[in-house]
């Protein structure tokens, strides 16, 4: 299961690296909100995929549960930057995207690295 794991974490970081783009088309073309929103809810389901793959890597191997904690933070962090989106509060919006990237490569170096992954997450 760890690597399904790792598997949705490169995949969560693909997402949130795609969403400015489609930002930028929601600036420069009329059909760039479909874009954008659609990017919104692919890292809002990648995200809980995260979330379902950190339980079921740490469930049955009974290793750290700090995976889970991780994945939970980014969820909420997600909800926060869609509602922020919504609402059209770009000062915020645009800085926790980037907060977003950041922390989603930070995860996905420790878990490409097993010996950084078996000390701060329990994953090796």
């Amino acid at each position: 299961m760890a690597t399904f794991l790792r598997v949705t974490i490169a995949l969560q970081t693909l997402a949130v690296f795609l969403a400015p783009v489609t930002a930028g088309l929601l600036l420069t073309t009329p059909g760039g909100h479909v874009l954008h929103s659609a990017s919104a809810y692919t890292v809002f389901v990648v995200a809980m995929v995260h979330v379902v793959a950190a339980v079921l890597a740490w469930r049955p191997g009974g290793g750290s549960a700090r995976p889970i904690l991780h994945a939970a933070v980014f969820l909420v962090l997600v909800l926060t930057q869609v509602a922020l989106g919504i609402a059209h509060v770009k000062t915020v919006h645009v800085p926790l995207g980037v907060l977003l990237f950041g922390i989603s490569l930070l995860r996905l170096a420790q878990v490409r690295n097993p010996t950084t992954a078996a000390r701060t997450s329990g994953l090796a």
